[in-house]
């Protein structure tokens, strides 16, 4: 079983927990804190915390953000190259978590754009990469992730690809971003974007028109669990593990991450997803995105 490459957005999180009306215009009590983010830096750290070798391909600003994020990726375990962008600040998100566990994000890419080949590391020893769409939406990342995606592909590395956002999907347009699935492995995504790239609200008629695309694809259900499919194959469901939703940022991102390693180390869809779930369910017991305890 060969290492796993992330590519995407690395960011500093800052969320506030929000258990009431705003009050617009004036004051709302609310709870700050900071985290380490980014779609394809989450999806690292919960690998690293699994224990895989996993490689972070993504960038951060010449500021104490920077820093903060990278030595966080250190704890974990992940390795990475010190991409930090002189004269860029690091990319910063906010996210709003209402009472029920429920985020709103606005994200700031930051140093991230820019993303290209120069970035890889030496490929001999990747058998799996994790690309997060947010890479692709940003216009000034997107030329050097096809690049990248072209030579994964001629290092026969097996692709997963993350949509990552129905709001920013929509600033690219369906048919671009249709583009981008052609070739991929495995497609990793929520109802709300398959729904968005088939116009199909059934996730098995769905999951049928995205197999056009990909050999494998995933559609996440939420409270309903997950089903997945690859060509030729029965259809796998199974339901959601009940959590105490503190938090719900970075779901996707660590269900990601323990498909992933469950699907590379043996192929069973079925335990892939209950993998992911678990992991999951994980996740959003608490506030944050990543991992509570980095591995010893």
């Amino acid at each position: 079983m060969g290492a796993i490459l992330c590519i995407g957005d690395i960011m500093l999180d800052v969320v506030t927990r929000i258990n009431q009306d705003i009050n617009v215009g004036s004051d709302t009590k609310a709870q700050i804190s900071t985290h380490g983010g980014g779609a394809a830096a989450n999806v690292a750290t919960w690998l690293g915390h699994l224990g895989a070798d996993v490689y972070l391909v993504a960038r951060v600003g010449e500021d104490a953000a920077g820093a903060t994020v990278l030595a966080e990726l250190d704890k974990y375990k992940v390795k990475h190259g010190n991409q930090i962008i002189k004269g860029e600040r690091t990319g910063v998100v906010v996210v709003l978590v209402d009472k029920n566990g429920e985020r709103t994000m606005f994200p700031d890419s930051g140093a991230n754009s820019g993303v290209g080949l120069s970035d890889l590391p030496n490929l001999d020893s990747f058998s799996t990469a994790y690309i997060s769409a947010y890479a692709l939406i940003n216009p000034k990342s997107r030329t050097g992730v096809i690049k990248i995606i072209a030579e994964l592909r001629k290092s026969n590395i097996l692709i997963v690809f993350d949509p990552a956002t129905v709001g920013a999907l929509k600033e690219v347009g369906k048919e671009e971003v249709l583009k981008w699935l052609l070739g991929v492995d495995l497609l990793l995504m929520n109802l709300e974007e398959a729904d968005y790239l088939t116009q199909e609200k059934d996730p098995e008629v769905a999951i049928e028109k995205l197999l056009k695309f990909s050999k494998t694809v995933v559609i996440k259900l939420g409270k309903d669990g997950a089903i997945a499919k690859t060509r030729g194959e029965d259809l796998c469901r199974i339901s959601a593990l009940p959590s105490n939703v503190v938090d719900t940022t970075g779901a996707g991102d660590s269900f990601a991450a323990g498909f992933i390693s469950s699907w590379q180390s043996n192929g069973d869809l079925n335990a892939a997803l209950n993998a992911g779930t678990e992991l999951a369910a994980k996740c959003v017991a608490h506030i944050g995105a990543r991992p509570l305890v980095a591995p010893h």
